[in-house]
C-alpha cells in the first residue's frame, strides 16, 4: 500500500524523527566496568498524517524503547522528535502534557497496562480527569460511547480487568488511548499477546477507526506478516538501528538488506504445494554490551565482505522512497 503522501513538495510530516538515540550505562558483573548499551542508535524516519508506519524487528532490537522514547516515557539520550515542527524532546513539562492529548500509546500487554483495582469506566475516565475535560456526567457518557466505538457494551463499564478476555482488554487499551481524540497513536505490539483470530479482529477494528477518526499510527511488531497487513510504509530495525525503510509493496517485492530478506523468508505461505527456501542465519545475536565494528549485522550476514566488517554503512536512498543501510544494496 504505497503512501499517498510521499511526494516531493508534499505536506510536512506529522512526526519527524532525526537521529534519535537512547543509551543506557551499565556495569558488567565480572569487572564492574561501565558499558554502554545502545538500545536505540541514531534512528531517523518520518510519518505523514493519516498513514500507518510499521516498525518491525526481532525481540530486543529497540522497537518498544523507540516508541516510549518518542513520548518521553523514557528520556532520550540524543536526537529530535518533531511533532508538527515542534521538538517533543525540548518541550517544558506543561507544554508536553498538553501535547500528549494528541499523542497516545497502546501497550503490548493488555492486562498489565490496566490497573487491576479500577473498573473499566474509571480507567477510561482517568485521562479526561487528568486533562480537565467535562463534568462527571459528561465523562461517564464519553466513556460509554467509547466502549461502543471499540465494540464493547455498556455493561463492561463496571467490570474489572480480570473479568475480561485478552481481546476485550486490548479493546479497552485502545479505547483509553482514543478517548482524548489523539492524532497519532503509537501501538507497541498491540496484538502479539492475542491468538490469531482475535489479532485479525483488533487489526480490522484499528483500520476502521483510522478511517473514521482520521488517525495516524506508528505500529510496532515483530511479526512482519501483521505489519504487511496494516502498514503503508515499513521500517526494519536491527540492534537499535534502522537498516531498511520502504513502501510496503516495495519492501516485499524487493528487500535490499540481508536482514530484511531473512525476515521475509521466514513468513509461511499458506499453500502446502508451494515450497519456499528459508534463509538460516548462522551465529548468535551480538551482545548489546559488546561494540561490533563495521555493520552490526555482519557476524550473521551470509553475504558479508571485508568492507562490512570494517565500515558501518550509512542509510541511503537506493531507489525512490527505498532506503537501506547496506554496502551491498
Amino acid at each position: 500500500m504505497p503512501s499517498i503522501h510521499e511526494q516531493e513538495g508534499g505536506p510536512m510530516p506529522l512526526l519527524e524523527v532525526k537521529g534519535l538515540s537512547k543509551h543506557y550505562s551499565t556495569k558488567r558483573p565480572a569487572s564492574f566496568r561501565k558499558s554502554l548499551v545502545k538500545a536505540v542508535d541514531d534512528v531517523s524516519f518520518h510519518i505523514y498524517e493519516g498513514e500507518t508506519y510499521g516498525l518491525v524487528g526481532e525481540s530486543g532490537c529497540g522497537k518498544s524503547t523507540l516508541g516510549k522514547t518518542l513520548l518521553r516515557l523514557v528520556e532520550p539520550t540524543a536526537g529530535e522528535a518533531l511533532y508538527q515542527g515542534e521538538d517533543l524532546n525540548r518541550m517544558p513539562s506543561r507544554q508536553l502534557r498538553a501535547s500528549r492529548r494528541q499523542l497516545q500509546m497502546v501497550f503490548q500487554d493488555p492486562y498489565s497496562s490496566l490497573n487491576p483495582r479500577k473498573t473499566i469506566g474509571r480507567t477510561l475516565e482517568e485521562p479526561l480527569i487528568i486533562h480537565g475535560i467535562g463534568s462527571p456526567q459528561e465523562r461517564t457518557e464519553l466513556a460509554m460511547r467509547m466502549l461502543e466505538t471499540v465494540g464493547l457494551q455498556e455493561e463492561h463499564y463496571d467490570r474489572l480487568p480480570h473479568e475480561l478476555s485478552g481481546g476485550q482488554r486490548q479493546r479497552i487499551g485502545l479505547a483509553r488511548a482514543l478517548i482524548l481524540e489523539p492524532r497519532l497513536v503509537i501501538c507497541d505490539e498491540p496484538v502479539s499477546a492475542l491468538d490469531v483470530i482475535i489479532q485479525s479482529q483488533i487489526i480490522n477494528l484499528m483500520r476502521k477507526l483510522q478511517r473514521e477518526l482520521k488517525l495516524t499510527y506508528l505500529f510496532i511488531a515483530h511479526d512482519i506478516g501483521v505489519i504487511r497487513h496494516i502498514s503503508d510504509r515499513i521500517g526494519v530495525m536491527y540492534l537499535g538501528k534502522m537498516v531498511e525503510e520502504a513502501r510496503t509493496d516495495d519492501l516485499f517485492a524487493q528487500p535490499l538488506h540481508p536482514y530484511t530478506q531473512v525476515l521475509l523468508s521466514a513468513v509461511p505461505i499458506p499453500d502446502p504445494r508451494v515450497k519456499k527456501e528459508r534463509m538460516i542465519l548462522q551465529g548468535d545475536i551480538p551482545s548489546p554490551l559488546e561494540t561490533v565494528s563495521g555493520c552490526a549485522f555482519h557476524p550473521r550476514c551470509p553475504f558479508a565482505v571485508e568492507t562490512c566488517r570494517k565500515l558501518a554503512p550509512a542509510k541511503r536512498e537506493v531507489a525512490p522512497g527505498h532506503f537501506a543501510a547496506c554496502h551491498l544494496a
